[in-house]
């Protein structure tokens, strides 16, 4: 069961009352009962000086015979009992018993410290009166110091208790009194002090419940007065920023609704915390926020990208057809909320233009390659059954540019089918060192030609590879030939070596090299260095595309370093 505030306030109150109340209570009436005593031995303490002026006659005559009656002689309006004691702890004089009927005391605690020459006290049960008593013992001691004789005085302690418990009733009263005036005071007191903060917990649970027109209004001018008042600002000020985060959560759910892209934000566990409608509508449910995201009836393959972006939570890409639309998708982890965020993104469209432009591109060369092999074939005719210098010269420009025109069309061809190609069209083992020794021997000509310098360096034992042995050759052929092509002086380098889980090919020259600017787009199509000296050469700007292509379909890496004037360095990574 909750315990409330004021129980716990007027608990505390209570607890501390009562103890006090308890302390109070023993503290007096042990007070009492010791002035009591005291009061009673003081009392007992001037008996026995009485006692002494009757006793000293006979002691000084040594005639005890009318002791006994002197003695009695005292006891006639006092409840005190006087007895004389000699050395031996014979009693010589009772005023209550019969002395020879009556023990030695000798061994009695107070008898026996007057017998050493002190004032002897005691409190304990008589058996000769059959009752509790106080005992005052003082000894008479004779000229030469020695103790004669002891002159004891005692009273009953049941007056002493009959009083001390009529006063601890009358104490007890008074107390309990004084107990309820204060339990009284403490529960009001308590009232006064919880009943604020009542009405302020109250207010905060309305205002919890965004019930923000709540208001406090407390009496007084202490604290609790401008606790209140703090309260209500407090309250008016959330009520302000609630309202300008509500419009603004508007406003963003309203854009998050509005983007065409899917968009969905779930916890680390899958379940779905936000969903905008394009998502919806690419899912064709009304999945909402509160469902798992294999509840939205998505195909596998993006509930496996979704349950891949949760466990390695990690930022990636995945392309993925749903409903026969092309979304583009990724992933980003939110690892401080440990929430992750998909975001589809529709490229039916751009797919589908993709496509078409390689069907144009391949239908087109395919459709050129007769007419200009015809324009070559009809031009050579010419040119061998013309005579004159004029003719024969403008034919070999016809013959060279068509030349040019049919490569080109060659390499955009096989660039067409390099990327359509999902996989290789071959996957067999491949000596990387055979194929580099090959593509060199049909270079070997021309680098002799220019004088260049050529250093081949190849790892022994390197690993076979599964690849597509004609592609692969074609790489390192179109590689060594543009090192050659663009190096009028210097060397060339090649090596191959096993790096990690790769077979590392590096392909450096000392040629024109090419301007960093210019770096990041040398592996487009068409896109050319030097445009005089590629014309001059013959190239199409195709050559590194299908490097770039081919390298890609046998998942390896391909990177350049160069700068104007400092030659060139291709690296190929091809996995083992």
């Amino acid at each position: 069961m909750k315990r409330t505030l004021f129980s716990r306030i007027l608990s505390g109150y209570a607890a501390v009352i009562a103890a006090f109340s308890i302390i109070l209570f023993f503290l007096f009436s042990n007070t009492v009962r010791t002035q009591v005593m005291n009061n009673s031995e003081s009392a007992l303490r001037g008996y026995t000086v009485i006692l002494k002026s009757v006793v000293e006659p006979f002691i000084k005559s040594e005639n005890y015979s009318g002791l006994e009656k002197a003695v009695i002689g005292l006891k006639p309006g006092t409840d005190v009992r006087f007895t004389v004691i000699n050395k031996f702890g014979k009693v010589l004089a009772d005023s209550d018993n019969n002395p020879q009927t009556m023990d030695n005391h000798v061994n009695r605690p107070e008898v026996r410290a007057a017998l050493e020459g002190r004032e002897g006290k005691a409190v304990r049960y008589s058996n000769t009166m059959s009752e509790d008593m106080l005992y005052v013992a003082a000894p008479y001691k004779s000229e030469g110091g020695a103790v004669s004789v002891v002159m004891r005085a005692s009273m009953p302690l049941s007056d002493i208790k009959i009083f001390i418990s009529g006063f601890n009733r009358d104490l007890l009263k008074a107390l309990l009194a004084a107990l309820a005036a204060a339990f009284a005071a403490a529960y009001f007191f308590s009232k006064y002090l919880y009943n604020p903060v009542k009405e302020l917990a109250e207010a905060s649970k309305k205002v919890a419940n965004k019930q923000f027109d709540t208001r406090v209004s407390l009496r007084g001018r202490d604290e609790m007065r401008e606790l209140a008042e703090n309260f209500n600002f407090m309250t008016s000020q959330i009520k302000e920023l609630f309202e300008e985060v509500s419009e603004k959560q508007k406003q963003l759910d309203s854009i998050i609704d509005s983007v065409a892209e899917g968009l969905i934000v779930t916890d680390d566990k899958g379940k779905i915390i936000l969903i905008n409608k394009s998502f919806r509508k690419i899912s064709g449910t009304e999945c909402s926020a509160g469902n798992y995201y294999w509840e939205c009836f998505m195909p596998v393959r993006f509930n496996q990208f979704v349950e891949n972006g949760l466990k390695t939570k990690k930022y990636f890409v995945e392309q993925i057809d749903i409903n026969e639309r092309v979304f583009l998708c990724n992933v980003n982890f939110l690892e401080e909320k440990k929430q992750a965020a998909f975001v589809l993104y529709d490229i039916t469209e751009f797919k589908d233009l993709e496509r078409i432009k390689k069907d144009f591109v391949a239908n087109v060369s395919h459709e050129l390659r007769t007419p200009l092999t015809a324009i070559k074939g009809f031009a050579e005719t010419l040119e061998l059954g013309t005579k004159d210098p004029e003719s024969r010269h403008y034919l070999e420009i016809i013959k060279k540019n068509t030349e040019r025109l049919i490569n080109i069309v060659a390499d955009l061809l096989t660039l067409s089918q390099l990327e359509q190609m999902e996989k290789l069209l071959e996957n067999e083992k491949v000596d990387v060192a055979a194929l580099i020794t090959n593509a060199v021997k049909i270079s070997e000509q021309l680098i002799k030609a220019k004088g260049l310098a050529l250093s081949v360096e190849i790892a022994p034992g390197l690993p076979m590879i599964k690849g597509d042995v004609f592609r692969l050759e074609q790489v390192f052929i179109n590689l060594i030939d543009n090192a050659v092509k663009y190096t009028e002086k210097g060397n060339i380098t090649i090596s191959a070596s096993i790096e990690e889980k790769n077979i590392k090919v590096v392909i450096s020259d000392t040629g024109i090299g090419i301007p960093a600017e210019q770096l990041p787009r040398i592996f487009e199509r068409f896109y050319v260095v030097d445009k005089s000296r590629s014309r001059k050469l013959g190239g199409t700007g195709l050559g590194l595309s299908i490097v770039k292509h081919i390298v890609m379909l046998h998942q390896g890496k391909i990177s350049v370093e160069s700068s104007t004037g400092s030659g060139t360095t291709i690296t190929v990574l091809l996995p083992v």
